[in-house]
């Protein structure tokens, strides 16, 4: 049984399969699934000709016990986003189970689940059909049992709260009763029935995660809150420059005060930095955090800082935007720009500055380590804990299966926590320390040290022709790589960071040109939530709105005419030396749909009451983008007075397929405005000789209750189609919208980030 595939690393197809478990199978998952009915949701990779290459192991099991309850592995990392409720609903529903007894179990970071990478917005769009079919199939062999011991016909049953039912005898059986017998059959080839959509009880309604009552009660375990007998905890002192060592340092001070029970060096990954390794510095490990924060105070080091020490950020911008007056190097072209240039009645030419951004999570790194010679088991707020469990393995020298990686809750993560530094850093005090260790990261270390969003700067040029139609669009873009933290020769963006809305410029302009420059970094950089779509889309939103006053039309209606007639977009043969990524999936199955944008775009006009009368000082802005599968469209209001922006109001219009979760998707929704108001209105990181300048939120500011939009609505477009990404498609229509109705407001264009009404 097959399900949409999608891209591996590889370029090679994966594709779902469901099927039930073997005895070995059950073996390797472990006691949770011993006895009962078992199937497993695993994944088959294939060649391009769809011949099957390598099976994956099983990624989410099922199971029915003669109990009737009802267990669900759930392989994903929760960070508020629901997924350990989203995707064991969608099993439940086709099921038919009583979803207020299933009981959904935490896996642990290992190879039997598969592909654990909670990043992306990809979790639900890749298991969405394999879970139903396992619900399905589970469902199927249930009836047949049902059916038989009634004498009735199987098509005459159903399932409905853990049993089946027969309606026309009012007869029902619970599905424990019906486990053991139906262990012993199979489904045939098929036969399995997906559920009609009317008939879903739990997909596409509103239901609370699953871990509500722990979250708000206090009960719910997050990074910093596991413990174990002999805990210690740790805090690091580390280098303040990327790429930096410990030249010597002093500890005699530190180890004087109370609590404090050792001092270590930690080897840092000097430079390349990578995603998984620890920076250099010394850790202080105490009876607890007072302790070992007083005994980090005390520390005497020299640093040698290394080559990035006189990094200046100002300074970098001001470089980038010399360098994107020039050419640069072609990643996209359609047709002849120069000669729509040369021909233009009207040239519009902006340059877009955004700055380093930092993921300041509410909850800091955290990760809690036993090891030693022969063995490591932690407990860690990670989005990627098989991905920490095999750095773990490479750096403490001990075989895989040896290491043990525990998730727990996240308290935010936006991308930060797929990288293990911290948890690695536990992992190696623990070992060397001989106790169980925590390392806690501060909210200072978490600022100076993230993997950062890289600043960026842009050079747009829109030529309006003679019949006062956009003719011409170029877009030069500069700013620091992520595969730079891997490889410090890397200067210029790859094609995935491109392909997150600049070289998808999904508009019908006779001439295209996309053009990249280079750009050393000198920082950890890493992914936030919506990656390289933020400072893209802030660029090409904000223009789109001169280009609709250019030209004399509204903004939506320049939208939709720009967008041109309904079709699909595959971008073939206009990137250059390179392919449309398309999020990992193929775009035959995924495309680029014209018609989808311009629904959505419809809809939030009239959901806003776009175009209706304002008092002065206020103002309507809209922007669309399709980032992660998902066709957003978005309207801000906002009131200015004095310089203040506030927002009374923002409307979001959302086509992601199928809405599996609406209480999430509403929820990621009014998250994602209020993340990206953050962004837009208050939060920047720069560096000053190789440092960052920022300590706490007093520096970098995160948006106040007070500031926060006040009213969001989040309008879903009904979908049969295939499901896509919700957690980050918030975030990048948004700062436009802001931006334009700032515009619309006081007649002021923005054009650098953060906001800054009164420079």
């Amino acid at each position: 049984m097959k399900h949409n595939s999608f891209l591996g690393k590889d370029n090679s197809l994966v594709e779902g399969r469901v099927f039930k478990v073997s005895r070995r199978d059950v073996l390797k998952a472990g006691a949770l699934l011993a006895g009962g009915l078992v199937f497993g949701v695993g994944l088959v990779r294939c060649d391009s000709k769809k011949n099957e290459v390598t099976y994956l192991t099983p990624n989410v099991y099922l199971k029915i016990g003669s109990d009737g309850v009802v267990s669900i592995i759930a392989h994903r990392s929760e960070m508020g986003q629901g997924i350990r409720t989203s995707l064991p609903l969608i099993i439940a529903d086709e099921l038919g189970a009583d979803w207020s007894s299933v009981k959904i179990v935490q896996a642990e970071g290992d190879v039997k689940y598969g592909d654990q990478n909670t990043d992306g917005s990809y979790s639900i769009r890749m298991f969405y059909k394999p879970m139903r079919e396992a619900g399905a199939a589970a469902r199927y062999l249930l009836i047949q049992v049902a059916a038989k011991r009634w004498h009735v016909p199987a098509e005459e049953c159903d399932t409905e709260n853990g049993s089946v039912t027969h309606k026309s005898t009012n007869r029902a059986i619970n599905f424990g009763e019906l486990v053991e017998e139906a262990s012993g059959i199979s489904v045939p080839p098929g036969e399995i029935k997906l559920k009609e959509q009317q008939n879903f009880k739990l997909i596409g309604k509103e239901t609370p995660i699953v871990d509500l009552h722990d979250i708000v009660t206090g009960k719910a375990v997050f990074g910093a809150d596991v413990d174990v007998k002999g805990l210690k905890v740790a805090v690091i002192a580390r280098c303040p420059v990327v790429g930096g060592s410990v030249k010597s340092f002093k500890d005699g001070n530190a180890k004087k005060v109370p609590g404090v029970v050792g001092v270590y060096q930690v080897k840092g990954a000097g430079l390349p930095a990578t995603l998984n390794k620890p920076l250099a510095g010394v850790a202080v490990v105490a009876d607890n955090t007072w302790a070992a924060i007083k005994g980090r105070d005390l520390l005497e080091i020299e640093w040698e800082f290394g080559p990035n020490a006189s990094y200046d950020s100002a300074k970098e911008i001001a470089e980038l935007t010399k360098s994107i007056s020039s050419k640069g190097v072609v990643r996209r072209n359609r047709g002849d720009f120069d000669k729509a240039r040369k021909n233009a009645a009207k040239v519009i030419e902006h340059v877009y500055v955004a700055p380093h951004l930092a993921h300041a999570t509410i909850e800091p790194p955290a990760a809690l380590a036993i090891a030693d010679k022969n063995s490591c088991e932690v407990w860690a707020c990670t989005q990627n804990p098989q991905g920490a469990r095999k750095v773990l393995s490479e750096v403490l020298e001990i075989p895989e299966d040896k290491v043990k990686v525990n998730v727990t809750l996240l308290g935010g993560a936006f991308g930060r926590k797929s990288k293990p530094d911290f948890i690695v850093e536990a992992a190696i005090l623990a070992k060397e320390s001989g106790h169980p260790v925590r390392v806690q990261w501060t909210r200072e270390d978490d600022l100076h040290h993230d993997y950062f969003h890289s600043l960026s700067v842009q050079r747009t040029i829109a030529t309006i022709g003679k019949d006062n139609k956009l003719s011409g669009w170029n877009h030069h873009i500069a700013y620091p790589t992520i595969g730079a933290t891997a490889n410090n020769s890397e200067l210029q963006p790859s094609d995935g960071e491109l392909g997150l809305g600049a070289t998808d410029f999904p508009y019908d302009v006779p001439a295209v040109r996309i053009e990249t420059h280079d750009a050393p970094s000198h920082l950890r950089v890493g992914w936030l939530r919506s990656v390289r779509n933020i400072p893209h889309v802030f660029a090409i939103g904000t223009m789109m709105d001169e280009i609709a006053e250019a030209r004399g039309v509204d903004p939506i209606t320049n939208a939709l005419q720009l967008l041109g007639d309904d079709r699909q977009i595959t971008f073939n043969g206009e990137i250059l030396n390179g392919t449309y990524p398309n999020y990992g999936e193929d775009i035959a199955n995924y495309p680029w749909e014209t018609g989808r944008m311009k629904a959505v775009i419809e809809r939030v006009a009239k959901e806003s009451d776009w175009g209706r009368k304002l008092p002065k000082g206020s103002g309507l802005g809209f922007a669309a983008h399709k980032s992660f599968l998902t066709y957003v469209a978005c309207v801000v209001e906002v009131q200015v007075n004095e310089n203040k922006v506030t927002i009374p109001s923002v409307h979001y219009v959302v086509d992601c397929g199928v809405a599996v979760n609406v209480d999430r998707i509403k929820s990621q929704f009014e998250g994602g405005a209020q993340f990206t108001a953050s962004l837009a209105l208050k939060s920047a990181i720069t560096f000053k000789d190789g440092r960052v300048q920022q300590n706490n939120f007093d520096g970098y500011q995160i948006i106040r209750m007070s500031e926060s939009p006040k009213q969001i609505h989040v309008h879903i477009m009904d979908s049969d189609g295939k499901p896509t990404g919700v957690g980050e498609p918030p975030v990048p229509p948004f700062t436009p919208a802001l931006c334009n109705a700032i515009y619309a407001a006081i007649g002021k264009r923005i054009y650098t980030l953060p906001i800054d009404l009164g420079a």
